[in-house]
């Protein structure tokens, strides 16, 4: 018998839906995105976490669950939003439904209510907290709303120990910091002959330098980027150490903050894979995958520092290029999967600028 469920917001709108997924009440940030594809990279990407996500494209479950498409071991988001939900997926690699792997994983689900409408609300209010819960919503419900917050957010969701990944004829050796990388990222440097060591967020940046890397890369991740107060200090330090390094995401924003620039929380950020990003040297524009609330000020930039990208739709910082040292970040994805890859050729300046650094070394 299917449960009756109800989304309630920190505004006080209610929507009632129908439960799917752990049964189990949940509240989180509210956020919205316009991926059309790629349901499961967005239910696995850890930079979720906190959030209770809600998806734009109407009908999600059509290709079931797919392990090897994950982008990490587990989901790391509260709950899950869809218009309707697909409980007989025709997929040639289907493993399992939708509902099973939600219920599977501790996390609740609601169906059968109007995204379109939810959508337009965020985008009016901005992001804001929600709960989803198996009775009528109180006041005291909707006032209890305003304290969340999501907190502790990269610890939660980094590895616990360093992971080596092999190339085959490795030729260079990356240490990437995970502070809620998706899968993906590796998998773009392993097929690009490099050796991938995946560390926790928190190691040091001694730690680091002590294993001799050719590059760094900063991966992507949730939460607050102003919160690892303790990892921007150690890439303050990494820095002094001119040691190639590539940050996407949470990592462009952990970059900047080491080097004395500001972010800042978006209205209802960019979540997406129709995201286009302006190229600052050329004016050509690439359509891109984004998953964040914060963006970095770029008037807080400092003067060894320059814009790259910048979103084509709120002028919003997407890119930094650093002139003092071998150092370029980036806002969006170039990893993205399942898509767009007009920007994978980053991965390859990023090999470019570490086989030079080694030939001069």
């Amino acid at each position: 018998m299917q449960r009756k469920a109800f989304l309630v917001l920190e505004n006080g709108d209610v929507y009632e839906g129908t439960a799917f997924g752990a049964e189990k009440e949940a509240t989180g940030e509210l956020v919205f995105t316009t991926a059309m594809t790629g349901y499961l990279e967005t239910l696995t990407d850890p930079s979720y976490f906190g959030q209770i996500v809600c998806q734009t494209f109407p009908l999600i479950g059509n290709y079931g669950v797919i392990p090897s498409d994950f982008e990490s071991k587990k989901p790391a988001l509260t709950a899950y939003i869809v218009r309707e939900l697909c409980q007989q997926p025709s997929n040639f690699r289907c493993d399992g439904v939708l509902d099973t792997f939600l219920k599977d994983n501790d996390i609740p689900g609601i169906c059968g209510i109007d995204t379109r409408c939810l959508t337009k609300t965020v985008r009016e209010y901005g992001v804001m907290n929600s709960a989803i819960l198996y009775r009528e919503p109180t006041k005291d419900d909707i006032e209890g709303l305003k304290g969340y917050r999501v907190t502790n957010a990269v610890k939660s969701v980094t590895t616990d120990k360093p992971e080596t990944f092999e190339a085959e004829d490795g030729e260079l050796n990356v240490v990437l910091m995970d502070f809620g990388a998706k899968n993906n990222i590796r998998r773009e440097l392993v097929k690009r002959g490099c050796n991938v060591t995946v560390v926790p967020g928190s190691t040091t940046a001694e730690e680091i330098k002590a294993m001799n890397p050719d590059g760094i890369m900063l991966s992507n991740g949730p939460g607050d980027p102003e919160e690892n107060t303790e990892i921007i200090a150690e890439v303050k330090k990494l820095c002094e150490y001119k040691i190639p390094t590539f940050g996407i995401c949470l990592g462009h924003q952990i970059m900047a903050l080491s080097q004395g620039a500001k972010t800042e929380k978006l209205k209802y950020g960019h979540r997406g894979a129709n995201q286009p990003a302006t190229d600052t040297q050329t004016g050509r524009v690439y359509i891109t995958s984004q998953n964040h609330g914060y963006a970095v000020v770029a008037d807080t930039l400092p003067e060894n520092a320059y814009e790259s990208f910048v979103n084509a739709n709120d002028g919003t910082c997407e890119g930094v290029t650093y002139k003092n040292m071998p150092v370029f970040t980036v806002q969006f994805h170039p990893e993205a999967c399942g898509g767009p890859l007009d920007t994978s050729f980053l991965f390859d300046r990023f090999i470019k600028m570490m086989k030079e650094d080694k030939k001069n070394a």
